[in-house]
């Protein structure tokens, strides 16, 4: 029962693949011929489907994009960038992309010490730092391995110094992948889809204006309550918007 039961659910994924490829096709065959909103809805039908990945995130943006709709185009770029953050192709169309937007909100200057973390850690994705790190603890315990089984004194050297510093590199790369992983969960980033929209200085209509934004911008969310959202802009400027004028980033 239980061998039906896997196989079942074997069948079931592989063909639940299958139809998303040919879905994929027909949506990329369909931007080819410069039907974007036909191969819109096909990208849609796949993540209906439950598929998520940076290439078709990638080919949403590209669609929103042609038919001038800069909001969800920026909005696609940036979930395709969380799946795969050092993708050149993507950095390139978000920027194009964030060029239409109305709000030119100058970033918060960093220190010295935060770029160089930033962008070490920043090189790989948190599960791509836990793959370096499983990697390098087996090469680790291989190596381990390997210096008792070797006779000669030259061998065992090697296997020794490349085994320390596997267990340094794994060991390094759990600390970016936890690192990584905190910094993800507490950024909530979210991007602006309402045209216009007033930020207060309190979670209430009656409260005061503080600045505007628009469509495409991109915030994080620090707080919530009941349908009011506390956010960020890049500036280091806060306040209040409605959590129907933005779109959740990690929606996923």
């Amino acid at each position: 029962m239980k061998r039906l039961a896997s196989f079942i659910l074997l069948w079931i994924g592989l063909w639940s693949y299958a139809q998303n490829e040919t879905i994929f096709e027909q949506a990329t065959s369909a931007y080819n011929d410069g039907d974007y909103e036909k191969a819109i809805t096909h990208y849609l039908e796949i993540l209906d489907n439950g598929e998520h990945s940076a290439p078709l995130y990638f080919n949403l943006g590209n669609s929103y994009y042609k038919i001038n709709q800069i909001a969800p185009s920026i909005y696609y770029y940036e979930k395709a960038l969380l799946l795969k953050p050092n993708d050149p192709e993507i950095r390139n169309n978000l920027a194009y992309a964030q060029n239409m937007t109305l709000d030119a909100i100058e970033k918060m200057p960093e220190t010295g010490f935060s770029k160089i973390y930033r962008k070490i850690t920043g090189f790989l994705s948190f599960d791509q730092w836990a793959i370096t790190a499983v990697v390098f603890t087996i090469l680790f315990v291989a190596l381990y391995i390997a210096f008792f089984y070797f006779r000669y004194a030259s061998r065992k050297r090697i296997a020794f110094i490349s085994g320390i510093i596997s267990l340094i590199v794994a060991l390094i790369s759990m600390v970016f992948a936890f690192v990584q992983y905190n910094d993800f969960r507490r950024d909530r980033p979210a991007i602006v889809f309402s045209e216009e929209v007033t930020i207060k200085s309190e979670p209430n209509n009656r409260s005061q204006e503080v600045f505007t934004l628009h469509e495409g911008t991109k915030i994080h969310v620090l707080d919530s309550l009941n349908e009011w959202k506390k956010i960020r802009i890049e500036d280091g400027k806060t306040g209040w918007l409605m959590d129907t004028d933005i779109k959740m980033l990690k929606d996923f």
